[in-house]
């Protein structure tokens, strides 16, 4: 009705001219309302607990400001339409109506933004899986877009689906490696066998570091030697894949050779080891902890140290490691014993050569 009214004051004025400017200037007046209107909704949205208000009304910052340029601009391209030619615009509306799809979309689109922004602050989301429904999310969006405005264009959209079913058919034959990514990249993202940080391995391929991006199509693993490794998602799904960064301990696994000569003071040993680790502040006591003579090796008694840390952090692990193993030495030494090297002990036979006594 709006519109109407514009186009015939428009032709009974005989000015387009005043009637764009009308326009322009109405559109300036509402934009600065908008304006004064979001500064005070920010203040509102910003003291209230929600999160949710404030992600809505940035996600519309932007649409609604170009909504309030860009239609008016319709309006006064009709009326000089109007002016000029006789002959019917309707294209025009239907430019209209596809400037409203793609501003609903752009709004929808923002929205799944801010939401999945506030949602990676928190510690309590897994961030894998908040980029996939975020990606879901704008995917559903942009196909829903797509098929109003190709309805909006005309297109019958039964005929279309028909055709898209058969033809899905044929591309679906033709990228069945670009569709075993996209699923498997799906999978990774629901599943969550790993997610961005992690440190990963595979003992079926050559494959270690950690994970940098999981994309539709691919996953970025950065070795430690920091090349990047590119790996299709369909990989995953037919690979056994290792995750260490979720691992509870790290483990100390060793086997420390005694002298022979020290095989009296070896049960003294073993109990100040045990009572060593057993108080040691970086030993998680409550997993398998084995301090044992183990058996007779080639040259040393052999005493097995079998116990797990409290942290997983690979670089301190290695210095708790490296108390731990200074801390049986001193102890070794403390009771007048030592750690074995290979030895070797050559028992020489002498032999004379005296006659035996003439009969």
């Amino acid at each position: 009705m709006l519109e109407n009214l514009i186009r015939e004051a428009s032709v009974l004025l005989g000015d387009w001219q005043q009637s764009v400017l009308a326009i322009t200037i109405g559109s300036l007046i509402v934009w600065g309302l908008w304006r004064i209107l979001y500064q005070r909704l920010d203040t509102i949205t910003n003291n209230t607990r929600f999160s949710w208000d404030e992600s809505l009304l940035h996600a519309a910052k932007s649409p609604i400001s170009v909504l309030i340029w860009f239609w008016p601009a319709t309006l006064s391209i009709g009326v000089v339409l109007d002016y000029f030619s006789d002959t019917p615009h309707a294209w025009l509306a239907t430019i209209k109506h596809i400037l409203l799809i793609l501003i609903f979309i752009w709004f929808c689109t923002r929205l799944v933004g801010e939401i999945e922004s506030h949602a990676l602050k928190s510690e309590k989301h897994d961030p894998s899986t908040i980029e996939a429904m975020g990606k879901v999310a704008r995917l559903f969006f942009f196909v829903i877009g797509l098929l109003t405005i190709i309805q909006s264009l005309g297109v019958s959209l039964t005929g279309l689906l028909t055709f898209g079913g058969v033809g899905g058919l044929v591309v679906g034959l033709a990228a069945k490696d670009l569709l075993s990514n996209f699923f498997g990249g799906m999978m990774i993202y629901f599943d969550r066998p790993f997610k961005i940080g992690d440190w990963i391995r595979s003992p079926d391929r050559q494959i270690e570091g950690t994970v940098e991006r999981i994309g539709w199509r691919m996953t970025v693993i950065r070795t430690f030697d920091k090349r990047p490794l590119y790996i299709p998602n369909s990989v995953f799904s037919s690979i056994v894949v290792e995750n260490p960064s979720r691992m509870h301990n790290r483990r100390i696994s060793e086997n420390i050779g005694i002298r022979y000569q020290d095989a009296a003071q070896l049960e003294s040993i073993v109990n100040e080891v045990k009572t060593m680790l057993q108080t040691h502040p970086e030993i998680d006591t409550s997993q398998t902890l084995i301090v044992n003579f183990n058996g007779y090796g080639q040259s040393s008694l052999d005493l097995m140290i079998y116990t797990f840390t409290k942290t997983v952090n690979w670089v301190y692990f290695h210095e708790v490691k490296q108390d731990v193993l200074i801390k049986i030495l001193a102890i070794i030494r403390r009771h007048d014993a030592d750690i074995a090297f290979p030895t070797q002990t050559l028992n020489v036979v002498t032999q004379t050569n005296e006659e035996p006594p003439a009969q």
